[in-house]
């Protein structure tokens, strides 16, 4: 509750110590004013929003290549927003010569992160890891998911929802290609992913380490 003003003139503010998202704001005045008389006047100022956004239409990637190999990346980190009516499809793909590789894939609604190391020779212990969060994230809504990978720890967030997990192994040592691809994979039924169907819908703020992949696009 906040105490608003007690004339018609003077300027009562505050400013929210958190952030806050919403789509409405609804303001319920709880008392009157000393004097008797009752008015209400507000605005709200809120933070600035920078908004990309791309559509697949279930035959098209982006793909992001890199300038240079990294030999050894500390932390990948990778962002975005997601809205579709389709309850199937790939929203990332990233592979290596020898069959590592990490899919972000929709399957019947549900957000599915699986990654494979490849040789199960090499890796038996963990040779493929899948995890799966959230659930009816085909209805047209923006759906938040966030893909931090440091060493051997990953930590997997769906619209705030995370799942840490500490794989075993050579996971901080996957082979992997320059070649990141959002929406679908460039060469389908190169991997073992389950649909090797497309994504049909839209992106928003494609992120990976820091780079904006939707402006870089525009800008080739």
């Amino acid at each position: 509750a906040f105490a608003g003003n007690t004339n018609a003139d003077s300027v009562i503010y505050y400013k929210l110590q958190h952030s806050i998202k919403a789509r409405f704001l609804r303001f319920v005045p709880l008392d009157w004013n000393p004097n008797g008389r009752i008015g209400m006047r507000i605005e709200v100022y809120g933070c600035t929003y920078r908004s990309e956004v791309v559509g697949f239409d279930g035959k098209s990637c982006l793909i992001y290549t890199f300038n240079q190999k990294l030999m050894s990346t500390l932390k990948d980190v990778i962002s975005l927003k997601f809205k579709t009516m389709q309850s199937d499809g790939i929203l990332l793909h990233r592979e290596g010569q020898n069959g590592d590789h990490i899919t972000l894939e929709l399957i019947k609604g549900k957000l599915s992160l699986l990654i494979n190391l490849g040789d199960t020779k090499t890796h038996p212990s963990n040779a493929q890891i899948n995890i799966t969060l959230g659930s009816l994230l085909d209805d047209q809504h923006w759906h938040s998911v966030l893909i931090e990978h440091f060493n051997n720890q990953v930590n997997f967030t769906v619209d705030k929802h995370t799942h840490h997990f500490h794989a075993k192994g050579e996971f901080s040592y996957l082979d992997l290609d320059y070649e990141l691809s959002f929406g679908g994979i460039p060469v389908p039924g190169k991997s073992g992913t389950l649909s090797h169907r497309n994504f049909h819908g839209c992106f928003e703020n494609i992120y990976y380490n820091g780079m904006n992949i939707i402006d870089l696009a525009r800008r080739h």
